[in-house]
């Protein structure tokens, strides 16, 4: 299966190294700038194409690796070209293969394939894809094959519904992006002592390590620690005291949710005071 990507940015270079570093059969790059797809063809040994024809020509597999907004304008574009038989699929973790609209028009095949994974470098992040997991929805003509390439590349793969991307790219930001802003309000705390942004994410980073190993070995309830789930109310009100008033509410928030943890592990623990001390701050917030 011959594969091309429209679009040679982090993803798009990410993934085309990845497969073509386990021999799968990368063709090249089109992108609308033409040194993005020679440095992309450069990195992955393949080609780079000056018309996006020539690609599409040449592809049975097509990525289109652009922003998840130019995923649209680009499948309009394409769509115009002879896609008989090829399979089109973006990398969005948000959007679904139903971006790729009338595809049946075009005698052609959509599918959503998101690497759950953070992205972040074109030149570093494919090192680690081997242990990422992977999602895919679209059509079921060529489902199980795409599951089969990725399998032998040992990636585990999780099929999805399209009415599932929201919430699933949801569940991906909140526990990436999300944490790192929670990150920054951690970092700030230590800032008003002193430290400089470095020097604060070096001396959170045991607790942050130790905290998320512990949730993989040992599971959300089994890794809880800390004032709430040891039912410490003063502590808990010397935070909502001295944390800033715009961070007060998200803090009530997260605290309610330790609070259902902390009840199914503690479960002769009497949360009750702490519980209604915390309702009563979401009220005020």
């Amino acid at each position: 299966m011959k594969i091309g990507f429209i679009g040679a940015g982090k993803v798009g270079f990410s993934l085309g190294k990845y497969f073509s570093e386990n021999n799968l059969d990368v063709i090249g790059y089109y992108s609308k700038t033409l040194t993005s797809s020679k440095e992309a063809a450069i990195f992955t040994n393949t080609k780079f194409f000056e018309q996006i024809e020539d690609l599409i020509d040449v592809s049975d597999l097509i990525f289109v690796t652009t922003p998840d907004d130019e995923i649209y304008k680009t499948w309009m574009h394409i769509k115009n070209y002879n896609l008989n038989e090829k399979i089109i699929c973006h990398a969005s973790g948000s959007l679904s293969s139903t971006i790729f609209s009338d595809i049946k028009k075009s005698d052609a095949y959509a599918y959503s394939i998101h690497p759950l994974f953070p992205i972040s470098d074109k030149y570093e992040s494919y090192k680690k894809l081997k242990d990422c997991v992977f999602t895919i929805e679209g059509d079921e003509k060529y489902l199980q094959s795409i599951i089969i390439m990725f399998e032998k590349l040992n990636n585990k793969v999780i099929k999805l519904q399209s009415q599932d991307k929201t919430l699933y790219h949801l569940a991906a930001v909140t526990s990436s992006n999300l944490v790192n802003a929670l990150l920054s309000f951690s970092c700030s705390y230590l800032k008003d002592y002193g430290f400089t942004e470095d020097e604060a994410i070096k001396a959170l980073f045991p607790l942050i390590e130790t905290n998320i190993n512990n949730v993989k070995a040992n599971g959300l309830v089994s890794s809880l620690t800390g004032p709430v789930e040891r039912c410490d109310l003063r502590t808990v009100k010397n935070h909502i005291a001295a944390i800033p008033m715009e961070q007060k509410e998200i803090y009530t928030k997260l605290s309610l949710q330790l609070l259902k943890l902390s009840k199914i592990k503690n479960q002769n623990t009497n949360y009750e005071e702490l519980e209604k001390y915390l309702i009563n701050q979401e009220g005020k917030n």
